[in-house]
């Protein structure tokens, strides 16, 4: 491949991480041009997306230009990928993840336990609203639809006293300023995904996938297929308030996975109900992974934990 066209919403945060994966592919010697799309997640931002479709809705329409031949691959933030792709579609890599946590962003409050009683906290996240309310269940917690930007105006507006937001889409626009506390994982474990950006191909692109496979971080491409396992395995909706994040266990573990050997991959799973006061559940999981078999199986073992636990699918 020596000509590449990457599909891509037109967002500022989809925008720069369409051109990063250009840049990544320009040093490997290809041209590589941009096709801008507007997707049906883009424009409904008056209902939450477990109303309308769920995260499917922002890669309709770039599959569509991949079906097409209007474009060669999609760019996405990996957590915005359905579990399973529509048949035809493969994941073809998924790239050095950024920090995956979540990040409070406020104009007054240094922290989530600084906000007065009754603060009105931002997400669109059902999984956010559960892990906020296991913390803080005196906050008002309100949804918040729109980019990155768009959130970012909605509070400076005074529309919210804080929101929550993906610390890796604030760090790669340059926003890190505006974080004002980053959650560990304890206190807010991550989404699936989280932090991490895929590329999709078609299934039959064997040209691309050869292409693609530098660009691919085995360490970040076997834990998040721990990830989403388990949420394949729980049913693999954005309307399910579940969270799942795995980590391995020791720097040279993470090493390991530049090659073949095998690592010890820790996993940590959460589920909890919107409209309930019931605790959370959460597990987690180990096990010696050394390809996505391994980690998928490690993420089923976690769903079956969540289930064991009383999580309800």
């Amino acid at each position: 491949m020596s000509s590449i066209v990457i599909a891509t919403r037109e967002s500022r945060l989809a925008l720069w991480q369409a051109h990063y994966v250009q840049s990544l592919l320009q040093a490997r010697d290809h041209t590589v041009k941009l096709l801008g799309m507007t997707t049906q997640g883009d424009q409904i931002l008056d209902r939450a997306l477990s109303k309308v479709g769920g995260k499917g809705l922002f890669v309709k329409e770039l599959e569509w230009a991949l079906e097409e031949g209007r474009a060669d691959i999609a760019v996405h933030s990996l957590k915005d990928v359905p579990m399973d792709l529509h048949p035809g579609f493969v994941l073809a890599c998924v790239l050095k993840r950024e920090d995956p946590r979540d990040a409070l962003v406020s104009p007054r409050y240094a922290t989530l336990e600084a906000l007065p009683p009754g603060a009105v906290v931002g997400t669109s996240s059902l999984r956010r609203v559960v892990l906020l309310r296991a913390q803080r269940p005196d906050l008002r917690i309100q949804a918040l639809r729109g980019n990155l930007d768009t959130r970012l105006r909605k509070l400076d507006e005074g529309q919210y006293d804080a929101i929550v937001l993906a610390a890796a889409g604030l760090k790669r626009l340059g926003l890190g300023a505006r974080i004002r506390q980053i959650f560990t994982p304890e206190q807010m474990l991550p989404a699936a995904g989280q932090g991490a950006l895929g590329i999709e191909v078609r299934a039959d692109r064997t040209d691309l996938l050869e292409s693609l496979a530098p660009l691919a971080s085995r360490a970040d491409t076997l834990a998040t297929a721990a990830e989403r396992a388990v949420s394949r395995a729980m049913g693999g909706s954005c309307s399910m308030p579940l969270a799942a994040h795995a980590r391995w266990q020791t720097a040279q573990s993470a090493a390991s996975q530049s090659g073949d050997a095998a690592g010890k991959l820790r996993i940590d799973a959460a589920w909890g109900v919107v409209e309930s006061t019931a605790p959370l559940v959460r597990v987690q999981a180990e096990s010696t992974v050394a390809d996505e078999a391994a980690a998928a199986a490690l993420g089923e073992h976690a769903a079956g934990l969540l289930r064991a636990a009383g999580a309800q699918p």
